[in-house]
Order: C-alpha cells, then structure tokens, then sequence
C-alpha cells in the first residue's frame, strides 16, 4: 500500500477542506491511502504556538511523516504571495532528511487558498516547490488535460490546486476546485504507484 503524506497549513479551515479533497482523489487510486496531517501556528515572540495535540483534526506531522511516505501534497494559505511562517518552520527543520536524501525521487504536488482571485496563488505554489526541489523531489502540477483547469473561474492553477475563499475566507471550495483537488490527488497517487512498480 502507497501511503501519500496529505500534509497542511490552515487557519479558517479553507485548506484543510481542500486537504480532504486531495486526501479523497489520493485514496480512489488502487493500492493507495492517505495520511493527513497538519503543522501548528509560530508564535511572533517565539514562544509555543499551540500544545503538542492539537485540540482537533489530524495530529501534527513529525519529520518521520515525510520519511515514510511513497509521496507527499503540500497546502499553505498564501501570505504575501508567500506560503505561511507555520510551513516555513517546519521545513526549515527537515535538514536531516536532506543529509541523509530521505525525500530524493518522491513526487510532491502543492495546493493553497487565497482571499482573492489574484491573491498571489502561483507564486505561493512556485515558493512551496523550492524547498521540496532542494530536497530532490518530484514536483507535479496540473495538466490542461483537466477540463476544470481550463473552465474555472475560481481557483486552480497549472502549478497545483487552488482556491478563492473571499475577503471573510467564508467561501466554501466551488465544484471545479474539489474536482482540481482530487485530480491532484490522484495524480500524485498514480505517479507513486508507477514508480513503485519500475
């Protein structure tokens, strides 16, 4: 069984609901599962920003998360055209699994939500590929093949998966943007399991 790291960042619940579609097209791939996880807020005084558990949803990831996976999907809310501090603190800590190449051929795909249409969706996609090339992996975006991709007028990239939560972020994921979701999702798992078989 492939297990696909499902792995997110999310403060109004809009990437986590874009998590779960990924998660679903991830585990309707034969021979595949998904393992969702999350990491906690930074605090701006560098104290604690949450406990160890979180108090609900998935538990948060460890590095062994990433080194058990056959792939892995990256979500981040976009701040400033740039993915959230929480991400950025996370993978700063994943030096050891750059020594050792823990994560080298691992295809990865990325996803995020923002406030408005032109909320700087592409260059927070392109900013959560950096570190993941760093680390050798395989990075997946999404093909014109996907009929959404080319009809939406919501979210969804060539890069990887998006979607527009307003000004309130109380704007729940449109059809297309669930089904550019589980296409990622699928991808990703269908990638993992033509490698595994080579």
């Amino acid at each position: 069984m492939a297990e696909i790291l499902v792995l997110y960042y999310s403060r109004y619940g809009n990437v986590e609901a874009m998590a779960r579609q990924v998660a679903h097209g991830v585990e309707s791939v034969p021979g595949c599962t998904a393992r969702i996880r999350t990491v906690p807020p930074v605090s701006a005084v560098h104290e604690p920003g949450a406990g160890e558990i979180p108090d609900s949803g998935p538990p948060y990831a460890v590095t062994g998360d990433l080194r058990e996976c056959a792939g892995l999907a990256l979500g981040s809310p976009t701040r400033f055209g740039n993915m959230a501090a929480p991400w950025r603190y996370f993978l700063d800590g994943t030096g050891d699994l750059w020594v050792s190449g823990s994560l080298v051929g691992k295809p990865a795909a990325v996803f995020t939500s923002t406030a408005s249409l032109h909320g700087g969706q592409e260059s927070t996609l392109l900013s959560m590929m950096l570190p993941l090339l760093h680390h050798g992996m395989m990075i997946l975006g999404l093909p014109y093949t996907e009929p959404d991709l080319a009809a939406t007028r919501s979210g969804g990239t060539p890069y990887g998966a998006s979607h527009v939560a307003g000004a309130n972020a109380d704007v729940p994921l449109t059809e297309e943007e669930k089904r550019l979701c589980q296409a990622l999702g699928r991808r990703l798992a269908e990638t993992c399991v033509r490698l595994g078989s080579e």
